[in-house]
């Protein structure tokens, strides 16, 4: 699909949304969904691209993100450029969930003609699906990042997802998925494996967890190696580090300092 913004136009109701764009909370192993980080080519575009759907834009020093219900948007990795669109990694894509796509959103129908799903893609890259939910209160909020991995191998993470994160398994139209607050991890079958998320567009998504070092340690219990040890972000004061999914999905672990209003 070809890059469809700037051609993405949505309503200015959506700028009334950012009063609702607070993490949601914890569920009880202390996680909930964090943030996205993109190594952005043009981190002023993507600025724009989530001002204009109604993000808040944040501020840390020199740093800047776009928040939105449920997701913090980092737009830059240091001064790395992503080398690839989330497409044809393990994170295809992420979603939103608004309340009118078609008043919204001013793209190409989504699969199928339906009217109340759309796709959408940032000049770097990132795809999005946008869907809709008409009884939703907030005109925007983040909803899902789906992962493509091969057929074997859905039911195992699935189950790694619910395990590592606490996440409640479920199913959505019949596909697996697991729920943890502020987002859905969603799986679908991918002929080959994908490419790793580093070094790409979407170079990692994070979680927020309430005690970074209790939170480690359940996880070593269970053989998940970290990518590298625990620090403090001296930048933002949060205490950070990473790991990576199975499937190639690099995931930050964060236990937030509060974040400027």
């Amino acid at each position: 699909m070809k890059p469809l913004f700037p051609a993405l136009l949505l309503a200015s109701t959506l700028a009334a949304g950012t009063a609702y764009a607070q993490p949601f909370p914890f569920n009880e192993a202390g996680v909930t969904m964090g943030h996205w980080h993109l190594a952005s080519q043009n981190a002023e575009a993507n600025k724009k691209i989530f001002l204009g759907m109604g993000g808040e834009l944040i501020k840390r020093g020199d740093a800047e993100s776009v928040r939105f219900p449920g997701v913090l948007i980092n737009l830059t990795l240091g001064n790395a450029a992503g080398n690839g669109g989330s497409q044809g990694s393990v994170v295809n894509h992420v979603g939103f969930i608004v309340n009118n796509v078609q008043e919204q959103v001013a793209v190409l129908p989504g699969s199928n003609g339906r009217l109340d799903q759309a796709y959408v893609e940032t000049p770097d890259g990132l795809r999005m699906e946008i869907l809709e939910d008409k009884n939703q209160a907030m005109p925007i909020r983040n909803e899902h990042v789906h992962l493509f991995v091969p057929e074997a191998e859905i039911a195992k993470a699935q189950a790694w997802y619910a395990k590592t994160f606490g996440g409640m398994a479920g199913t959505r139209n019949n596909q697996p998925v697991v729920d943890i607050p502020g987002v859905q991890i969603r799986f679908a079958k991918a002929d080959t494996a994908q490419a790793p998320t580093k070094g790409r567009v979407l170079d990692h998504y994070g979680f927020d967890v309430k005690d970074h070092a209790a939170f480690v340690k359940k996880i070593e219990a269970e053989g998940i190696k970290l990518d590298e040890p625990p620090r403090r972000n001296a930048a933002t004061g949060s205490t950070i580090t990473y790991i990576t999914d199975p499937w190639g999905a690099r995931i930050e672990l964060v236990q937030r300092a509060p974040l400027s209003q």
